[in-house]
């Protein structure tokens, strides 16, 4: 099952472990049941530590398998084949199980382990999802952790009849005691903050008590992370809010040209800079969603009120909150979200395999989504409001080549239709004749660029009218001590690169706008001469 460099990855991984790990498979005689097999005997073969034992006459769903640790009260099993995203989940199963310990935050995983109830949790994934492994991994340890706590990650694809009796739409779906808790990324401190409802509280007065930093980043992508790093390392207080770190970059699934680095997943860079960050001196805040900006008064702190009601201070503030996908805005659209409309082809297209989609967006994104989907589902319709394709053109070869490809063009999309469970068709107006036109579909991938996160700025920071922050050479903002980076900004191009440039040029700008404000005044030097 394993080719020979993960086998040999494996062991070195399957050398960490410190107790026994047994792995209890439930099969049938179908082909996935058979491919499970080899996959666990693969897992069994290197490490004495490991055991097998399969079972074909239970209740289980099949193929999966447990992973458990005798005289360890564990309850984390797998339903599919957890390969391509998914690998990276089953080996930090397998050494958890095994003993090994987790990099979580020591005050998470106490939090974790302090849990009472009763909490069986299921999480729908897909193969190519860049999303799902973060909540695979975070119900995993928690499983491990705690005994109360009991997680199935189910391979959407290979059981079928489960999504569509569940009406799963997107992954990764969450199922918390038979109820949806619900989609898309969640980390292990967000899932746990929300099971532990007295965490808010205690976080929100935590905060409260900080003193005032000299510099506050208020997100976590690219420009966030530069900007921690660039003030850290001047020595300066430096706080990061973040409501999750990495920002849209999580959300990104293949990178090929970030300047050195040849190809990497969005995940990969998102951990690879919040481990950076935290190399220096940086007070990490994440999960705190700012609400409110309020410039400096006579104390010279600019003020970020937080949405769990705390307040932090800092002498400048760097604003490098992101960008979000942009909506339709057209009836439907909300109704049907993860029911059918969806804005990761990646993380949900296998879940429309063999069904009709549109792709809304003509841009790079949206032909790259179309090219991807047309691999999986039987027809996609791409429907673009301009008179035609903004792609590259490479791209635009590569979709017209495709046979079960229609491109609509000057097309306005009006309304998402559905059954009131889930999409079943799309409306759009022809803007040259202005006739309307229904498309029969059971699925819609919205990709028409991004929003900034800028609404809870308005009245205080000159926003342009797309909503950008106004920000000068420097990065400065039209608020005195607050500067601004990334794409939620003027600056043209939304790029990683660029991001990371501007976060690290802002930062620069902030330590000299404190050096320049904490100077003694020329009255005060000629008076001490």
């Amino acid at each position: 099952m394993l080719d020979a460099s993960l086998k040999t990855q494996l062991q070195a991984y399957l050398e960490r472990l410190t107790r026994p790990v047994h792995l209890v498979a439930s099969l049938d005689d179908g082909a996935s049941s058979a491919e499970m097999l080899a996959l666990l005997q693969d897992i069994e073969a290197p490490s004495p530590k490991v055991s097998l034992e399969v079972r074909r006459d239970d209740a289980q769903r099949k193929p999966s398998f447990a992973v458990t640790s005798p005289g360890h009260d564990i309850s984390l099993s797998f339903a599919g084949l957890p390969m391509g995203h998914e690998f990276t989940s089953l080996v930090l199963a397998l050494l958890q199980a095994g003993g090994h310990p987790s990099k979580a935050a020591a005050d998470v995983i106490e939090q974790v382990k302090s849990l009472d109830g009763e909490f069986l949790f299921e999480t729908y994934f897909s193969l190519s999802c860049q999303n799902c492994p973060d909540v695979v991994q975070a119900l995993n340890l928690m499983a491990v952790l705690n005994p109360k706590v009991k997680h199935v990650a189910i391979d959407g694809a290979l059981f079928q009849d489960e999504v569509e009796a569940r009406q799963v739409m997107s992954v990764p779906a969450v199922f918390l005691n038979g109820e949806l808790f619900g989609y898309g990324r969640m980390g292990l401190e967000e899932i746990v903050a929300r099971l532990d409802t007295g965490a808010e509280k205690r976080e929100a007065e935590k905060i409260a008590k900080k003193a005032a930093f000299d510099v506050l980043v208020v997100g976590g992508g690219p420009a966030g992370a530069a900007a921690a790093i660039y003030a850290a390392r001047k020595g300066i207080r430096t706080g990061v809010a973040a409501e999750r770190f990495g920002g849209q970059v999580l959300d990104t699934m293949a990178i090929e040209n970030f300047i050195s680095v040849p190809h990497t997943e969005g995940p990969k860079l998102a951990a690879a800079l919040e481990q950076h960050v935290r190399e220096y001196d940086v007070d990490v805040m994440n999960l705190q969603r700012a609400t409110a900006l309020v410039p400096a008064g006579d104390d010279g702190l600019v003020e970020i009120k937080l949405a769990n009601g705390a307040s932090l201070k800092s002498k400048s503030v760097i604003l490098s909150t992101g960008a979000r996908w942009r909506q339709m805005n057209v009836p439907g659209e909300n109704e049907y979200r993860n029911k059918g409309v969806a804005y990761c082809p990646h993380c949900d297209g296998p879940l429309f395999k063999g069904k009709r989609v549109a792709v809304i967006g003509g841009g790079n994104s949206g032909v790259e989504a179309a090219i991807d989907l047309a691999g999986i589902v039987s027809h996609v319709t791409l429907v673009e409001f301009d008179g035609k394709l903004r792609a590259d053109e490479v791209l635009q070869r590569k979709l017209r080549s495709l046979p079960n490809v229609r491109i609509v063009t000057s097309a306005q999309t009006t309304e998402v239709l559905g059954d009131g469970q889930k999409v079943t068709g799309l409306v759009y107006t022809d803007r040259t004749s202005h006739d309307s036109h229904r498309v029969e579909l059971e699925g819609v991938f919205v990709q028409i660029g991004l929003l900034p996160n800028t609404e809870w700025l308005k009245g205080t920071v000159e926003l342009s009218p797309r909503g950008e922050i106004v920000v000068d050479e420097r990065g400065q903002t039209s608020v005195p001590g607050v500067f601004a980076a990334g794409d939620c900004t003027t600056v043209p191009y939304k790029q990683i690169v660029i991001a990371m440039g501007e976060g690290s040029k802002a930062a620069l700008a902030a330590f000299d706008h404190l050096i320049r404000t904490s100077a003694p005044k020329a009255e005060a030097v000629a008076e001490a001469a």
